[in-house]
């Protein structure tokens, strides 16, 4: 197996995205940046260096929906497109799942107690979308599978940075191409998103996200091909790292709470008092996680008034 690392440049304030060249029984782009000129001529630019053109790839395999991952599934007409089952109402702008999509987001506004003067973020939460591709999955992947032309390749569900998120392990080689799961430098932020079930709760991202980051590290991990960024060695002690400041976070927001029950929208504006109006959508699904940590571990208690709004306070 060779893997073959190509970087486009994104509209977003990540900065530039990694899609990876694999070559073994089948030729396969894993992501294919967003939706931009830039990014396509980039991304053909790295496969000809590999001495391929965008007609030779067999497959397009994305880590996750995202839309700096999965723009340009649409500029490979013979290729089949692969991907965990969530990407596909992103890919195909499912109408029934946009419609629970927004009322899904007004409804944790006002569980969040967020003013209704910030309610036009519904619609900022899906904006993006005209830099995802429009075609549909051929293959969707689920957890233990091997994914075709690579039998060195194992499927790992690693939800939490998104509801779509796939990672896919070497035993025999010790690599990860692991997408935005873990990356070099940031912790990546787990995501606040609406269930593929239209009628099943809201994930807890930060607790998906922390089990999947223990899952990685049970495994002899040795290099990881991120999705952004230089590659990741000293796996192991990176995530140890990663939860114990995660846990450093939570318990600030424990601390709080002392003076009294809070809701999401009040400790977000203490957690991130100058950021929190330009990105309240990353910074609510932060505040949220650390939330969802602290009742998880026991150390708060939940409150929803008659308005259907939630306070939490310390146990």
């Amino acid at each position: 197996m060779t893997i073959h690392k190509i970087t486009m440049p994104t509209p977003f304030a990540v900065g530039d995205v990694n899609a990876y060249l694999v070559k073994g029984d089948a030729l396969t782009l894993v992501d294919a940046g967003p939706k931009t000129e830039e990014a396509l001529v980039a991304l053909s630019t790295g496969i000809k260096e590999a001495g391929y053109s965008l007609s030779d790839i067999e497959q397009v395999l994305l880590t996750h929906h995202h839309p700096d991952h999965s723009g340009w599934v649409d500029a490979f007409e013979k290729a089949t497109i692969l991907g965990h089952p969530y990407n596909q109402p992103w890919l195909t702008r499912d109408t029934d799942f946009f419609s629970f999509h927004d009322e899904f987001y007004l409804q944790c506004l006002i569980e969040e107690g967020v003013p209704e003067s910030y309610f036009n973020w519904v619609e900022k939460m899906r904006r993006p979308i005209h830099f995802i591709g429009n075609r549909p999955l051929d293959m969707q992947l689920n957890e233990g599978d091997i994914l075709p032309g690579h039998p060195d390749l194992t499927v790992l569900e690693t939800l939490g940075h998104a509801q779509s998120h796939l990672s896919f392990w070497s035993e025999k080689t010790g690599i990860l191409i692991g997408g935005d799961h873990i990356l070099e430098k940031i912790s990546s932020n787990p995501l606040i998103e609406p269930p593929l079930n239209l009628k099943a709760e809201r994930s807890k991202s930060m607790l998906q996200y922390n089990a999947s980051l223990k899952r990685i590290q049970t495994l002899p991990v040795e290099k990881i091909f991120s999705g952004h960024g230089n590659e990741v060695y000293n796996v192991s002690e990176l995530i140890s790292s990663r939860l114990e400041k995660q846990r450093e976070r939570a318990l600030k927001v424990l601390d709080m709470m002392k003076d009294g029950e809070k809701t999401i929208f009040q400790i977000t504006q203490q957690l991130f008092p100058k950021v929190y109006e330009k990105e309240l959508g990353l910074t609510l699904s932060e505040t949220i996680g650390q939330v969802d940590y602290l009742m998880d571990e026991g150390y708060i208690k939940e409150r929803r008034n008659e308005k259907g709004i939630l306070f939490y306070e310390q146990a």
